[in-house]
């Protein structure tokens, strides 16, 4: 989602942009790639999961001459940096970003202190939120609601950063104290293993629980509108899209205490929350909090209303990619 928001504000302002998904290609493919690109200016997403391949001695070799930009995600910084051999990976790819960019003030200011060196190449772009479309998607008809049933809708791939086991399981304590509960999980089976575990437990909790196929951008804001409350499960993020969507579009969300959702949720100081956080590590805590959304319909209100009111002051893409179209103008200025 955001790559795409990136390559629309960037086509915009004339800019040609082309996508690459650089996971599944092998060295060889990734090299013709780029060649057939010819690139200005490579701009890498995620450090670990879409840069490891650019350490390559082939790849380096291709690309020596090619500046690079990298915006970390929430894992290269809570997850990838904490193993000694994946955290040297992240570093090299750092070191040979001409700027990196962070939207997120919480990954800003970690990577500032654990990476004194690179200050001067931080740059910080807020994120803006952008919907594909309106197509009708019949969320709740699939999750098997009624009008008076509460559906939590927990959108993200199913791997184990997201946490999508663990919630459905503590959602199956919600469910007992109050069984008007429905929920709903889209996302595409990312760790094959976890994955498994997760199908087999949303099997034996059918009559709540339904998982379904990643929705497609443009049928995500109605489908954020037909939930009740949007979970994320997650112990670590950067700055999550869905939050920050589903927010916007008024809806609550119950989401994990970890410092990369504390701004979606509870915003600046002064701010009026748009959620309730959750302690990972207390399922007793996840039940409490749910309670008080499901029962509380006020309280629903009042944190949607604040999402809207917050939505307002966000960056439009436009403005986020000037920003972006900076940056790149001054990595290209630096040969």
């Amino acid at each position: 989602m955001t790559a795409e928001r990136w390559r629309r504000s960037l086509l915009g302002k004339g800019i040609k942009v082309e996508v690459l998904a650089t996971q599944s290609l092998d060295v060889l493919t990734l090299i013709q790639k780029i060649k057939a690109m010819n690139p200005d200016l490579i701009h890498i997403h995620h450090a670990y999961r879409a840069g490891s391949k650019f350490l390559n001695p082939l790849v380096e070799i291709a690309c020596s001459k090619i500046p690079l930009v990298v915006s970390p995600g929430g894992t290269d910084i809570h997850i990838n940096w904490k193993s000694p051999k994946q955290r040297e990976v992240v570093a090299r790819i750092f070191r040979r970003a001409r700027f990196l960019i962070t939207q997120s003030k919480e990954i800003h200011t970690h990577l500032r202190d654990i990476l004194p060196e690179a200050q001067e190449r931080l740059v910080f772009i807020p994120k803006s939120i952008v919907w594909l479309g309106d197509e009708s998607f019949a969320l709740r008809e699939v999750a098997n609601c009624d009008a008076e049933n509460i559906l939590f809708f927990c959108p993200a791939g199913i791997r184990p950063v997201k946490g999508n086991l663990e919630c459905l399981r503590m959602l199956e304590k919600v469910y007992g104290a109050r069984p008007h509960i429905r929920a709903i999980f889209a996302g595409a089976p990312i760790d094959p293993e976890y994955s498994s575990k997760f199908e087999n437990e949303i099997g034996r909790l059918q009559a709540f629980a339904r998982w379904i196929a990643p929705i497609s951008p443009a049928g995500i804001r109605l489908s954020y509108l037909d939930a009740d409350i949007i979970v994320n499960a997650s112990s670590s993020e950067g700055l999550s899209n869905a939050l920050i969507e589903a927010t916007a579009v008024g809806k609550p969300v119950l989401a994990s205490k970890i410092p990369g959702n504390r701004w979606p949720v509870l915003g600046d100081n002064g701010d009026h929350p748009m959620g309730l956080l959750y302690d990972l590590e207390d399922p007793e805590d996840f039940l409490k909090k749910a309670l008080i959304l499901i029962d509380e319909e006020e309280v629903r209100r009042r944190l949607g209303e604040a999402g809207k009111r917050r939505a307002a002051f966000l960056p439009t893409p436009e403005e986020e990619g000037t920003q972006l179209a900076r940056v790149y103008e001054m990595a290209l200025d630096m040969r």
